[in-house]
């Protein structure tokens, strides 16, 4: 017997406030990211200081990122269709690869210019104070962001505004590296203004490729992690009626699982009463967990049945 289950209630009624926080959150900092990239290119081409052009850009791309986080949740909210009859909580996934994607080449990009300016020492300028300011004021501005993301990603349960977060909270270290290597230019040390911008290059890239590489063993079903598996086994077997169970799977989609197990019961119960059993289980394990379906086949199993006693030897006189 094989039954499927439909998104859990519960869930289904939490999804349009996380959607409306996702979007609320990301739009704030849409507006933070083009306040920043405009004023730290502006000042960086004027002040001459390649480090805050190179934080500059960075904001670029998290103003792009953005986008790309509300596209998905859009498009990760539909509901199943005929085309992709698990809905499409995937997008999240492919998102964060596309974050991960666009991190990787920022970073790629900065190191090579900043290499390029390395190999010309002489030829690097003074930076103006002014870009010190932005530089500071920008890192404020990025901490203060990444907090106010990451509590919101923490109380909807988004990997994706987590991902987010974590990339504003990138900026704010690139920003106080920014601020070190332009200091230190105008403290005439010239060099530090390019090696700063070479270590922010570093940062993203790094960080890029850590969002890359998890969002493709996502997209290729990677399970649930064992605590959470462990967590679904152990109200699997604590349902009544499951006597044990085996090849229990998990794979990911969006910030959701997807399960299939095997339930042993007893062979001797009629069919109804097998799959009110399997039902409940499936209740209990999309109640308690972020299981957007569970398939559950019943196997069933032999219970040893009990041996009559012995007759006693006054029983047997009686006979």
């Amino acid at each position: 017997m094989n039954d499927t289950l439909s998104l859990d209630p519960k869930l289904e009624e939490d999804t349009p406030e996380r959607a409306a926080a996702t979007r609320r959150s990301t739009w704030v900092s849409v507006v933070v990211n083009v306040v920043l990239s405009t004023l730290q290119v502006v000042i960086g081409v004027l002040s001459a200081s390649q480090a805050l052009i190179a934080d500059g850009l960075h904001s670029l791309s998290d103003l792009v990122a953005d986008f790309v986080v509300l596209l998905a949740v859009h498009h990760s909210r539909k509901a199943p269709d005929d085309d992709h009859h698990y809905g499409h909580q995937r997008y999240e996934n492919a998102a964060s690869l596309v974050l991960g994607g666009l991190l990787l080449a920022v970073g790629v990009g900065m190191v090579i210019s900043a290499v390029h300016k390395l190999q010309a020492p002489d030829a690097i300028p003074t930076v103006h104070q002014t870009a010190l300011w932005v530089a500071l004021g920008a890192l404020v501005a990025k901490e203060v962001l990444f907090r106010y993301m990451l509590a919101v990603a923490e109380r909807v349960r988004s990997s994706l505004l987590v991902a987010n977060a974590w990339h504003a909270r990138s900026d704010a270290a690139s920003s106080l590296v920014v601020a070190v290597g332009i200091g230190g230019n105008l403290l005439g040390y010239p060099l530090l203004d390019p090696i700063a911008a070479l270590i922010v290059g570093l940062m993203v890239g790094r960080m890029g490729w850590g969002f890359t590489w998890n969002a493709l063993h996502d997209l290729t079903d990677r399970a649930a992690n064992e605590e959470q598996i462990a967590a679904i086994a152990a109200d699997i077997t604590a349902t009544p009626g499951v006597l044990g169970m085996h090849a229990l799977k998990t794979r990911k989609t969006g910030d959701m699982i997807l399960a299939d197990v095997h339930l042993e019961i007893d062979g001797s119960l009629s069919v109804a009463e097998g799959h009110e059993i399997a039902e409940e289980t499936r209740r209990k394990v999309m109640a308690r967990h972020p299981v957007l379906d569970l398939l559950v086949h019943v196997d069933p199993v032999s219970l040893p049945r009990p041996q009559a006693a012995a007759p006693t030897p006054e029983a047997e006189a009686l006979q």
